[in-house]
């Protein structure tokens, strides 16, 4: 076999290895255990939402990716999907039977984006602290 062949087969394997080894850190090896990590802030959700409506650039840079702590009352309750006083949407990995709504609680989770038009803070990986 030519010594360029050999070459150019090494090279479009560690090419093919290479893509599929990033593709399945993407989907699998970057989540976060964001239940056993320290809350970043703890506050209410009116308070998040006030500073995410003032400046959201100044908010996304404060909040965004880290681990949060937000009380407030739940308004909505759907399997997996809970909102804290109609602002803030927490969606959870398994449904939590424990909470009801227009209890007050406190939940922590990870913040992945604010909705301006909706006018509502996302959070995902979300748990009740106790």
């Amino acid at each position: 076999m030519n010594k360029k062949l050999k070459i150019l087969l090494i090279l479009v394997a560690l090419i093919v290895i290479g893509f599929f080894s990033a593709r399945y850190y993407a989907y699998h090896g970057g989540q976060r255990d964001v239940k056993s990590e320290e809350a970043a802030f703890t506050l209410k959700s009116k308070d998040i939402i006030a500073e995410f409506t003032t400046n959201v650039d100044a908010a996304n840079k404060k909040y965004l990716e880290k681990p949060v702590a937000i009380s407030g009352v739940l308004t909505s309750v759907n399997g997996k999907e809970v909102i804290l006083d109609q602002t803030v949407n927490c969606n959870f990995a398994t449904p939590d039977a424990s909470i009801k709504k227009d209890q007050t609680v406190t939940i922590k989770g990870r913040v992945v984006g604010y909705d301006d038009l909706l006018g509502e803070l996302k959070l995902d990986q979300c748990s009740i602290t106790k």
